[in-house]
């Protein structure tokens, strides 16, 4: 069956992350079996534990070895490409410049940094005297499982590290040598079933944020580093580049997300610790373009109003929950200080996951746990429509980093995962394997002084109304929302006293309106700044137009000069239009790509077209606007049922929301086909007159979040047939067109 068929759907500058397709290294990395593989590992140690293996729905004890002669890892470690950055050492979870904030903090007597520090003294695992106990293969998943020996070794070396940069006592130092140098002369590889992807990606960012530390220290010798990297070379980057690929051969929506996050983390820092762009560039790549659920659109895969962004394991239970969000944590502030900010992608998509997450782990006044939306989430695992109260109020000591970067760097307020923070303080490791910890010690810094602009204003037209949301501001009490029919004012208010969520509805608008909206925030001195405007047209607006005018070359010029132009791909022909131009899509690869995220802002909508069928083939595509099979939608002349459709879809079309005519487009004519949506109610037009429509159609072109892959006679899937016909007057509005505005466009 069709995947898309609806029975299926059982210190450097800063740089904004937004990366081109991943760059991968040409591996020939042992085959992982284990067909099924199941995505349901338990969370090490407290949640999950040592003793009990993952409840996996593979029990495959297939292995993959790292090492020996026929091990295509050399190529890792051998084929090192010129670098193309440079990167800065330390700087994975801490630079220099956070050693010496944490130095300072605790020789001044600091709070809450005395108190890590005090913290981090008492664990057991920071000592001196102990003794490595280093294994060749270490197991995870299946019988005789070990991996505990290295994970508590892991963390001595951590904390030994951190006690060694914020004492300076040499004496933490050489022992943290010694634990490193131990394992990278003994282990060899990692073995188990599905779970060994979790012990390298894991294990892997924790051993080389340990060995970051420690690499400027001169009591390290550099032969001994070099060996401690080959390591990282040979024995986890390995299995991480294999399960982002491969999966361990799994349908890719069978791992939930912090399989991914543990594995991009291990890469990102491998790339850093063993000065590797190739591999930290497939990690920051992977994060946007890839298309496992740990990917930054999929961890994070719907986000509500009010920028609450509900977790792709919030179905599954709380536990993972917070795992991922520490994971996800890990991978933003290690990209942090190499100068890539993935903390803002995509408008603070991961604080949106974040808050979520601490929310619905929180109890309110009356004890109770905080209710949280929920859309309803369908993958391999199956389907989760309401939010798991397993495991709910779990504690994890991961709270910090994230608190700190968005509160005290950038003054943007995290109030759920303040509130978690604190209950946290000062942080611990855990005992467990799962997080290195300490983050009170280590992320906290001075508050911001001032209180900052609101951040992230947009304001969605969905029918007569306008939704607003925004991200507070670290100290203030309330927000006012002002509006002006003019750009840049003057406003007038239209709401105040907002707290909690930071959302609002403007229902006092009319057909027509153009409206800018500012939202500033308030505290016991007064106004904030204003927040950066956002408009909203309650009508609609042309936004790109393709007339296919052109008659040579490989380029459409957008009509409305919005957008760059798009382009004739494979060997597209100028024929006559419907009228003038259009473009003939022949053989069996010609389609027309347009430019990054046309969609990406819109609520109501309408999309419009001319179309020439020389022929049908079941799936081909009109349009299809995505980022690969994760998200898209799309515009197919003929379904697997026999008729036109529109479909939206969020997860790798298990949640198609659909709009269905009763026949499949004519061939051999001219036919106008339109697609719009107003508030809820999608309706599909043919030839201008109403061929279906949904009134259940809460999926919209912004929930796709930025699509990469802006197809006209192309699918997002491969195997689908490319379209054979004309295209002319492709249209895309702000807004919804009525309907006899649809009927004029088909005259």
């Amino acid at each position: 069956m069709h995947p898309q068929d609806s029975e299926n759907n059982i210190p450097l500058g800063r740089r904004t992350f937004c990366m081109g397709a991943m760059s991968l290294v040409a591996l020939g990395t042992t085959a992982c079996g284990g067909g099924g593989g199941g995505g349901g590992a338990g969370v090490a140690g407290g949640f999950g534990g040592l003793a009990a293996a993952s409840q996996n729905a593979s029990t495959s004890s297939a292995v993959v070895s790292s090492a020996g002669p026929d091990s295509s890892t050399d190529a890792a470690a051998e084929e090192i490409p010129a670098p193309s950055r440079k990167f800065v050492h330390p700087g994975l979870l801490h630079t220099e410049a956070d050693f010496d904030r944490m130095r300072a903090k605790v020789a001044a007597n600091a709070q809450p940094w005395l108190d890590g520090w005090n913290r981090l003294k008492a664990n057991g695992r920071s000592q001196l005297g102990a003794t490595p106990r280093p294994l060749a293969t270490v197991i995870r998943g299946g019988d005789d499982q070990n991996f505990a020996q290295m994970y508590i070794d892991i963390a001595r070396s951590y904390q030994l590290a951190l006690r060694w940069k914020v004492s300076q006592d040499t004496r933490y130092a050489d022992l943290a040598v010694v634990f490193l140098n131990a394992w990278s002369s003994t282990l060899t590889s990692i073995e188990g079933n599905a779970d060994r992807f979790l012990a390298a990606g894991i294990y892997g960012h924790q051993f080389a944020n340990a060995a970051e530390i420690m690499r400027s220290y001169p009591g390290w010798a550099a032969s001994d580093f070099a060996r401690f990297q080959n390591m990282m070379l040979t024995v986890f980057y390995p299995l991480n580049h294999s399960f982002l690929v491969n999966h361990n051969g799994a349908e890719i929506t069978n791992y939930w997300a912090n399989w991914d996050q543990c594995t991009l983390a291990s890469i990102l820092a491998i790339g850093v610790l063993c000065d590797r762009p190739d591999l930290y560039d497939e990690a920051l790549g992977y994060y946007k373009t890839g298309q496992g659920n740990g990917a930054g659109l999929q961890a994070v895969y719907h986000v509500h109003p009010g920028y609450l962004g509900q977790w792709q394991e919030s179905g599954r239970d709380q536990g993972h929950c917070t795992l991922g969000i520490g994971l996800a944590g890990v991978f933003c502030e290690m990209a942090w200080n190499q100068g890539d900010d993935v903390y803002s992608y995509e408008n603070n998509r991961f604080l949106a996951g974040a808050e979520y997450v601490a929310k619905s782990n929180l109890r309110d006044g009356s004890g109770d746990f905080y209710t949280v939306p929920f859309f309803t989430n369908i993958n391999k695992q199956g389907t989760q429509s309401v939010l798991s109260t397993g495991a709910q109020g779990h504690r994890r000591g991961i709270w910090e980093s994230v608190y700190n970067h968005y509160a005290n760097r950038l003054g943007i307020a995290t109030p759920y995962t303040l509130l978690q923070a604190i209950q946290m303080r000062p942080e611990d490791d855990g005992n467990n394997g799962d997080q290195l910890g300490f983050g009170t010690l280590t992320y906290t810094r001075d508050p911001i002084a001032t209180l900052v602009p609101p951040n992230g204003l947009t304001a969605r037209v969905r029918a007569a109304q306008v939704d607003l949301s925004w991200w507070g501001s670290t100290g203030a009490l309330s927000y006012t929302v002002k509006r002006a029919a003019i750009a840049g004012g003057p406003y007038t208010t239209v709401t105040s006293g907002i707290t909690d969520t930071l959302t609002f509805t403007d229902s006092t608008v009319s057909a027509g309106e153009v409206w800018h909206y500012v939202v500033v925030a308030v505290n016991a001195g007064g106004e904030s700044a204003p927040s950066t405007e956002a408009r909203a047209a309650i009508k609609a607006e042309l936004l790109m137009q393709l007339k296919f005018d052109e008659a040579q070359g490989t380029s459409a010029v957008d009509a409305t000069g919005r957008f760059a132009a798009s382009t004739l791909a494979g060997n597209p022909a100028w024929v006559a239009g419907h009228e003038g131009g259009a473009v003939g899509l022949a053989s069996a690869a010609d389609y027309v790509s347009l430019p990054a995220a046309p969609v990406k802002n819109l609520a109501d909508f309408t999309i419009a077209c001319w179309v020439y069928l020389d022929a049908i083939s079941t799936w081909s595509r009109v349009f299809d606007f995505g980022s690969g099979q994760r998200r898209y939608m799309m515009l197919t002349p003929r379904s697997g049922a026999g008729v036109v459709r529109y479909a939206i879809t969020t997860v790798h079309g298990y949640n198609n929301q659909l709009i269905e005519g009763s026949s499949p487009l004519p061939t051999g004519r001219w036919v106008h086909v339109a697609v719009t949506l107003s508030g809820s109610l999608g309706t599909l037009y043919v030839d201008g007159a109403v061929a279906g429509s949904n009134a259940q159609m809460t999926l919209s072109p912004f929930d796709l979040g930025e699509t990469t892959q802006n197809f006209l006679g192309r699918s997002q899937y491969s195997t689908d047939p490319f379209l054979r016909g004309r295209l002319d007057d492709f249209r895309i509005y702000h807004g919804a067109l009525p309907a006899s505005e649809i009927a004029s466009l088909a005259a």
